[in-house]
C-alpha cells in the first residue's frame, strides 16, 4: 500500500498557567491508502491532538508531518487551509453548521469556493451523496429540524463533497445513541471500502473493533498497535474481545 500520511517524531506541548504540559512525545506513525484506522486511549492521552497534528489543523513543536508527500510543517496557514479543504474531510462529535443555511447549503459550503467547479454539478453531487446517506429528503430543512444522527450524516456528506482521499473523525459517534452510532460506522465502513482512508479517534471499543488497525496511546505516546482483518459483520464480539485484551495488557 502507498503511504498517505506520515508523522515523524511529532512533539506538541501546551502552556497551562506557569507549567508546560507535553501532550505528544516524539510520536511516529504512518497511515496508508485505503486503511481504516482507530486511535484509542484514556482522556488526555493525546488522541485528538495527534489527529489535529496529522491533519495540519494544529501546529507542532518538533517533528514533521507529510500528507501525500507534502510536508505540512513547511506550508503557511493559507496553503494548509486549501489542502484541508480539497484533500481532507472532517467529521467531529458535534457537527458545526451555520444556522442561517439549510442542510444542503451547509453541505455545499466548503466546496463553493472552488472556482473550477460548476455549482450545478456540485449541487448534483451533494444531492447524490445525501441520497446515499439516506437524507436526500432533508435538503431544505434547517439544522434544528433534524436528529443528531441525521445531522452527523450531513456532516459526513460535507466531508465528502470535495472527494477527499482522507477522512479524519474525532469521536464522530460520541454524541449518538448506540443505534445511530452503528449506522454512522456502517457509512464510514462503506466509504472506506470505496477507497477512502479513514482515521477515527474514539474511546469506544465497539467502534474501534470495526476498524483494521488500532493504535493505543498513553501519556502522549503510541504504546501498542493491534491489526485486525477487515470486518465482515459477523465477528464483532471476537474483535471487541481482542481490543479489551490489548487494553488490559497495556493497562488502559
Amino acid at each position: 500500500m502507498k503511504k498517505l500520511v506520515s508523522g515523524e517524531q511529532i512533539a506538541k506541548s501546551f502552556q497551562v498557567g506557569t507549567e508546560r504540559h507535553q501532550v505528544l512525545k516524539a510520536v511516529t506513525i504512518d497511515l496508508y491508502e485505503g486503511e481504516f484506522v482507530a486511535i484509542m486511549g484514556p482522556s488526555g492521552c493525546g488522541k485528538s491532538t495527534l489527529l489535529y497534528a496529522l491533519s495540519g489543523m494544529d501546529s507542532i513543536d518538533h517533528g514533521r508531518v507529510f500528507f501525500e508527500g507534502v510536508d505540512l510543517t513547511a506550508l503557511n496557514d493559507k496553503e494548509l487551509a486549501e489542502l484541508r479543504r480539497t484533500r481532507m474531510g472532517f467529521v467531529f462529535q458535534q457537527p458545526t453548521f451555520l444556522k442561517s443555511l439549510n442542510i444542503l447549503d451547509n453541505i455545499l459550503l466548503p466546496a463553493v469556493r472552488d472556482k473550477r467547479t460548476n455549482i450545478v454539478a456540485l449541487t448534483e453531487r451533494a444531492q447524490s451523496i445525501m441520497k446515499k446517506m439516506g437524507i436526500a429528503d432533508l435538503a431544505k430543512r434547517d439544522i434544528t429540524q433534524v436528529s443528531g444522527g441525521q445531522l452527523q450524516r450531513a456532516g459526513i456528506c460535507r466531508a465528502l463533497i470535495s472527494s477527499p482521499p482522507m477522512i479524519f473523525g474525532d469521536e464522530p459517534t460520541g454524541a449518538l445513541n448506540s443505534t445511530s452510532a452503528q449506522e454512522i460506522m456502517d457509512i464510514l465502513a462503506s466509504i472506506n471500502r470505496e477507497g477512502t482512508t479513514v482515521m477515527l479517534v474514539t474511546h469506544d471499543p465497539k467502534i474501534a473493533a470495526r476498524t483494521e488497525r488500532i493504535f493505543f496511546m498513553g501519556d502522549g505516546s503510541i504504546i501498542s498497535e493491534l491489526p485486525l482483518p477487515r470486518y465482515t459483520g459477523i465477528d464483532l464480539d471476537d474483535r471487541m474481545a481482542k481490543v479489551a485484551t490489548t487494553m488490559r495488557e497495556i493497562g488502559i
